[in-house]
């Protein structure tokens, strides 16, 4: 049986803590491949770079995982993948996050996180992007993580429409207190 392509990204770069995990778990169930910005580009909504070149340097290699840098935006990123580096693939499910801080109200609108994630969804792919309610760098991921996989082991088994994306948030809590999704 063909392990699922999952396509990753973030808005918080391509070293953070959140995003790292993010893969970590995704590549228990599938093959990842993972595009992030260069430098932090919260806040940046469905924006795209037009005036400039993007420069995609390949940062993992490994036969299930490839991680990518790309100097721009995450909408930049998920173009990349659909548009050039996956084309001609079926990409089963598309991963933003884990985001550092909340993406509900009218953060949403802002959030790069969201944005790539609708963006996957262009291209047909259902995605989901996740965010952790804690915005401090050493964030305690142990509930983000947990949910992550429940979710993540859910959506592998009863796949959701491709025209769909999902915001998921994860209180700041430990994970004995959350009481479910």
């Amino acid at each position: 049986m063909t392990k699922p392509l999952i396509f990753i990204t973030n808005d918080d770069g391509v070293n953070a803590k959140g995003f790292r995990l993010l893969i970590d778990v995704a590549a228990r169930y599938g093959r990842v491949v993972a595009i992030a910005p260069a430098e932090m580009q919260s806040g940046k909504s469905n924006a795209i770079t037009m005036y400039q070149p993007l420069f995609l340097k390949k940062v993992v290699d490994e036969p299930d995982k490839q991680i990518y840098s790309l100097t721009g935006t995450p909408v930049d990123c998920a173009k990349m993948a659909f548009d050039n580096l996956l084309l001609g693939e079926k990409v089963d499910l598309a991963l933003s996050g884990i985001n550092h801080g909340s993406n509900s109200s009218v953060s949403l609108i802002y959030s790069g996180t969201m944005g790539a994630a609708v963006e996957a969804t262009l291209s047909h792919v259902p995605a989901i992007g996740f965010s952790l309610l804690d915005y401090h760098a050493d964030a305690d991921f142990t509930a983000a993580r947990h949910y992550v996989r429940l979710i993540l082991q859910e959506m592998l088994r009863h796949p959701f429409t491709d025209e769909a994306s999902l915001n998921v948030n994860i209180p700041n809590v430990p994970l004995q207190a959350i009481k479910g999704v």
